[in-house]
């Protein structure tokens, strides 16, 4: 049974925030905690969820911008503090001692890593799906032209008049986020795209808003983004015990961003799935379930 619950943060300098909430599980059980990302919602986590819930306590929320969450309209208020303290007091509001994992796809991924490395004492592991660590996806930006092109649809996302062209002929620029060589998977039927509507209709500026404030994007001629851009190394290692799925086939996250991750992440566990792309938690749930029921620990 899925609860549901909106939490009211303190007001960490952007204003009082609230994030609505999914969850299940026993509540004095050990804490797991799930990030979706663009343009996803926290209802995307409810199979695993309720797959992990015989051990575990599960709460996955919508992520600032999303849903009946607080969608301030500026957009510093989605810069990389702000995002994180959002989920620091999560944490820190729905139990004692850290999680024993944060669990994050997409953008709720680039959130993890940046507490991760600097908030580690909130959580005992990391897990991470098909989402760059700072550090690789800086490199590749900077240095790898496929990834800089894999990536341009960034620059769209940006525009100000981004939330007004996704929204046109029922979101006809949106569905394609998810298709696999110009096809609709399987997995999104008209029961997810009505899902997907209802949370859209909710806004979208708040979720474009992630990628208006941050530089991790590529460059224009009106803005160097990455180009520009240096990252202190304190940010960048992640001292936990870390496992990341990746699908190989992802058109816009390249493989190359494995490269080399283990320099910035030593206790890794990387797990490549071949033929799977960006959505393989929709795409093989029970491949993740394994990989990620193997990864925490065992009973008692």
């Amino acid at each position: 049974m899925i609860e549901t619950f909106v939490l009211e943060l303190p007001d960490s300098g952007s204003g009082p925030i609230s994030l609505s909430c999914r969850a299940c599980g026993p509540r004095d059980a050990p804490r797991l905690l799930l990030l979706h990302g663009f343009p996803e919602g926290a209802f995307v986590w409810d199979t695993l969820m309720q797959q992990l819930a015989t051990r575990w306590r599960c709460i996955a929320p919508n992520l600032r911008g999303y849903e009946r969450s607080s969608a301030p309209e500026a957009v510093q208020a989605y810069r990389a503090k702000s995002l994180m303290s959002d989920v620091a007091q999560l944490i820190e509001a729905t139990g004692e001692g850290p999680l024993e994992a944060l669990i994050a796809h997409d953008w709720g991924g680039a959130v993890a890593w940046n507490l991760a490395a600097q908030r580690p004492a909130l959580m005992r592991r990391l897990v991470i799906i098909n989402s760059p660590h700072p550090g690789t996806f800086l490199r590749e930006l900077q240095h790898k032209p496929a990834q800089r092109a894999a990536s341009a649809y960034m620059n769209f996302l940006c525009r100000p008049d981004a939330e007004a062209l996704l929204a046109e002929n029922d979101y006809a620029r949106l569905w394609p986020f998810f298709y696999r060589q110009g096809q609709a998977p399987a997995w999104l039927d008209q029961a997810q795209r009505q899902r997907y509507r209802e949370l859209w209709a909710q806004g979208l500026r708040g979720p474009l808003n992630y990628y208006r404030a941050s530089p991790m994007r590529p460059a224009t001629a009106e803005d160097p983004a990455a180009q520009a851009l240096s990252l202190p190394p304190e940010l960048l290692r992640v001292e936990l015990p870390t496992q990341v799925i990746w699908g190989l086939d992802d058109v816009a996250l390249l493989p190359g961003l494995l490269d080399g991750l283990e320099q910035f992440v030593p206790r890794l566990q990387l797990h490549r799935v071949e033929g799977e792309g960006h959505w393989i938690l929709h795409e093989r749930p029970e491949l993740l379930l394994r990989l990620i029921q193997a990864f925490l620990p065992p009973p008692g």
